[in-house]
This record gives structure tokens, sequence and C-alpha cells, in this order.
């Protein structure tokens, strides 16, 4: 990858680099403005397509246990390319998704393609000409990869490279920054929804709060179904799974 932390993209004069500039930043301040994780990666894989030249689609996909999974696309034939790529176990997004620092680009599909040699030939029947794979990642986080393809045959140049891999820097931060916003919602919902139900089994049960606790986990562990499902079902209903109206336990 020959981009660097500065911002800097080869092939772009002073007035070329400071459009950009703006541009990119109204992408990162439309990231962070997005409401929920799935928004934040449809606006990445939209501005993908705006911002790097040659693009005709883009996608993010994560790899885990071997297994790929599409989280967003702007084209159906990414989410194709991404279920082939998991059902070979190959391909430039597959690889970029799995090893951190590292950038891969196949210009031309229509050539032999050593290093995915099975993956090539079902990527050239789906149409596509030319595609990069970039790891989206953080300090502490491997988030997958920003898929980008085009239908045209060495439709990326450097700067085409370079520009994804900044665009790809951006999504990673604001992915992460989605993705922990979502699990603080989470965990501050369950923290109330258990409350709740704490408070419900106190006032039926006539127990204290430790005792009504340990009354919804016996439950849950009796039943081998999770907490957070008992607590739903007692908020919802009243009922605790198992428990028999009466019983403290």
């Amino acid at each position: 990858m020959s981009g660097n932390g500065e911002g800097k993209v080869p092939g772009m004069s002073a007035d070329e680099l400071e459009k950009f500039a703006i541009r990119l930043a109204d992408m990162a301040r439309d990231l962070l403005a997005q409401d929920s994780v799935q928004k934040t990666l449809d606006r990445v894989v939209a501005h993908a397509v705006d911002l790097v030249d040659g693009c005709d689609a883009a996608g993010v996909m994560t790899v885990e246990n071997a297994q790929v999974r599409t989280l967003a696309t702007s084209d159906a034939g990414v989410q194709a390319s991404d279920r082939i790529q998991g059902e070979l176990s190959e391909g430039p997004c597959f690889d970029a998704a799995r090893k951190p620092n590292e950038v891969y680009r196949i210009g031309d599909m229509t050539e032999t393609v050593e290093r995915w040699p099975r993956y090539a030939p079902e990527a050239r029947r789906l149409g596509i000409g030319s595609m990069m794979g970039f790891l989206l990642y953080t300090e502490d986080d491997n988030l997958g990869a920003l898929d980008l393809y085009s239908r045209t045959p060495n439709a990326f140049t450097e700067r085409s490279e370079n520009v994804g891999w900044l665009l790809a820097s951006h999504a990673a931060v604001a992915f992460s920054s989605a993705r922990t916003h979502a699990q603080l919602h989470t965990a501050m919902e369950t923290r109330h929804n258990i409350g709740e139900a704490i408070g419900i089994v106190m006032e039926r049960y006539k127990l204290d709060e430790d005792q009504a606790f340990a009354v919804l986990r016996k439950s849950s562990q009796d039943r081998n179904v999770k907490l957070r499902e008992i607590v739903r079902t007692v908020t919802e209903t009243g009922e605790i799974p198992g428990v028999k109206p009466g019983s403290r336990s």
C-alpha cells in the first residue's frame, strides 16, 4: 500500500487534493451522524462508490471462523462475490478481512490470477473486471473488509488505492464507534430491563432484591435460557418461566 497517514494522494493537484479533503471530511461527519451500525455501513459503501475512481460497487464483509457474512452492499453482485469467497475460502476480500495491514488488489480479472485461482473465474462470471479489498481495523478491533469492485479491468489506479485506504481508515473508526455505541445502548437497556424484572418479582413474590435476582438467574439456569430472555418474559407477562404463582423458586 502506497498511502500514508498524512492524507496525501499521489496524482492529485493541490486544488484536487483540497476538494478531496473537503469531501472526505464531509464523509466523516456523515458517518458519525448515523444512528445505527447498519446505517453507518450503508453510508460507507455509498461513499466508496462516490469517492473512489473506477468503483462501481462496494461492500463490507466479515470473516469469523472462516464463515463469511455480508454486512452492507451497494449491489447484489457484491453479496454473490462474498458468498463465493466464503465457499472457496479464498479471494482478496476474504484475505483482507483476516490479515491486518494489507490491501489486496486484482488489476485485471480477465487474466490468470495465481493467488486466487478458483475465485477469479467465478468473479469473471459475475462481471467483475477488477477489485480491491481493504482491512477495516483500529488499534482495538479487526472489523472486516471493505470491498471495492469495478466492471472494467484495470479500473483501479494507485490513486484509487490510496483514496480507498483513506476511506477505509475513516470507515473503520466510524464503524467501531457505531458498534460501541450500540453495545452501550444494549447494555443500558438490558440493565434497565433487569431492574424492571427484579421489581416485578419482588412485588409479586414478596422477595428482597437479592432474592428476586436469584430467582431470575435460577430460572435462566434451569431452563438453559439466557437471562435476558427470562427478563423479557417477566417484563412482558409478569410470569417467571418455570416458577408457579405463589412459589418462591
